[in-house]
């Protein structure tokens, strides 16, 4: 069915050649990351269960976490840190 609807879709598949992880390293990295840290160190008793935990983990990861491609800033400083940077740059241009 995928296969099908990329066709009639224009979309071409280009999958990861089996045992070459790096032919996507950030997915790879988060996958590791995930089950890592929310995966393997929780156990999940019902599907609801595992939504919520889920969350709990992606927004602790997405906002209050410190990323090192961020230089050690969770995301919403980050974003923070670009938005104060993007006012400055148009109050200057004003």
């Amino acid at each position: 069915m995928m296969d099908l609807w990329a066709y009639r879709n224009g979309v071409k598949i280009d999958f990861s050649r089996p045992g070459k992880p790096t032919d996507n390293a950030f997915c790879e990295s988060f996958n590791g990351t995930f089950r890592a840290e929310c995966l393997n160190t929780n156990w999940f008793q019902t599907l609801v269960d595992a939504k919520h935990l889920i969350e709990q983990w992606r927004q602790e990861y997405n906002v209050s976490r410190p990323h090192r491609a961020l230089v050690d800033r969770t995301p919403a400083e980050f974003a923070s840190h670009i938005a104060l940077k993007r006012d400055m740059t148009e109050t200057k241009t004003d």
